[in-house]
């Protein structure tokens, strides 16, 4: 083939960059599609979700808590008046 303005030596060299350049973009979409892994985000969540749960437990505890130790005191109470 003919190229008008080329010739066969700069064809050949664009050839080279071209391939190079197409060579990088690949590497640089997959670089950009292993950052976007889903895998992390649904560790994240995850640990967000547990984070939600321990923190409702620790709030829960709190009140449970506080029933039950008032339950053992109006025990402890009614089992003094009775044996006195």
């Amino acid at each position: 083939m003919l190229y008008i303005g080329h010739t066969s030596q700069s064809l050949e060299s664009n050839n080279g960059e071209n391939t190079h350049m197409k060579n990088q973009i690949s590497k640089l979409f997959v670089a950009i599609k292993g950052l976007a892994r889903e895998e992390g985000q649904d560790l994240v969540e995850y640990a967000l979700v547990v984070a939600l749960i321990a923190f409702a437990a620790t709030v829960g505890m709190g009140k449970v808590a506080s029933n039950i130790e008032a339950a053992f005191t109006n025990i402890a109470n009614a089992i003094s008046a009775n044996i006195t």
